[in-house]
């Protein structure tokens, strides 16, 4: 896993001069989460855009983790193989394999498809990164991988990368 992380790192800081920029109308990066999109509300994605992707991006990948959570980092949503003219995904995305712009989800820590809001346990806020990854090619991996098999066949393949982050909690 180590191994993973590293790799990760050093593909970013080698091409870290991208500007790739991601946002949410509902999530001003280091703000609060609305209670709509966890597990308390509709339990629903949120909207997210970005713009300047590097101009040899073959798709995106986005991954959003809680690394606060009690027994390691929590995995919320894996998406992978956003096709590069695509520059979105909209809010409440159905919790399936497999998304109209053909997109792919994978599988989130709670074992399930698609988004699993944030639902941690009572006391402090935890933060929810969603990351962005513009990639230089398309990924071999069937609807439903895990965060660990895309991580795998990403390293080496990341132009760039963005991240905005949201706070949760739970009284």
């Amino acid at each position: 896993m180590k191994k993973i992380i590293f790799a990760l790192l050093a593909a970013f800081i080698s091409v870290s001069a991208f500007a790739l920029d991601i946002k949410s109308p509902v999530l001003a990066n280091k703000g609060y989460i609305p209670d709509g999109y966890t597990c308390d509300g509709k339990n629903i994605s949120p909207e997210i855009s970005w713009s300047d992707a590097p101009q040899k991006t073959a798709s995106f990948a986005l991954i959003c983790e809680d690394p606060d959570a009690p027994f390691g980092t929590w995995t919320h949503w894996v998406v992978y193989n956003i096709p590069a003219d695509v520059d979105r995904l909209d809010e409440n995305l159905p919790k399936e394999g497999e998304l109209k712009n053909g997109a792919l989800q994978g599988v989130n820590d709670f074992g399930e498809i698609g988004f699993g809001g944030p639902c941690p346990p009572a006391g402090k806020a935890h933060r929810y990164f969603f990351r962005l990854y513009a990639l230089d090619m398309m990924l071999k991996l069937e609807k439903g991988a895990a965060k660990k098999d895309l991580e795998k066949l990403m390293v080496g393949h990341i132009l760039a990368e963005a991240r905005i982050y949201g706070l949760y909690q739970r009284k």
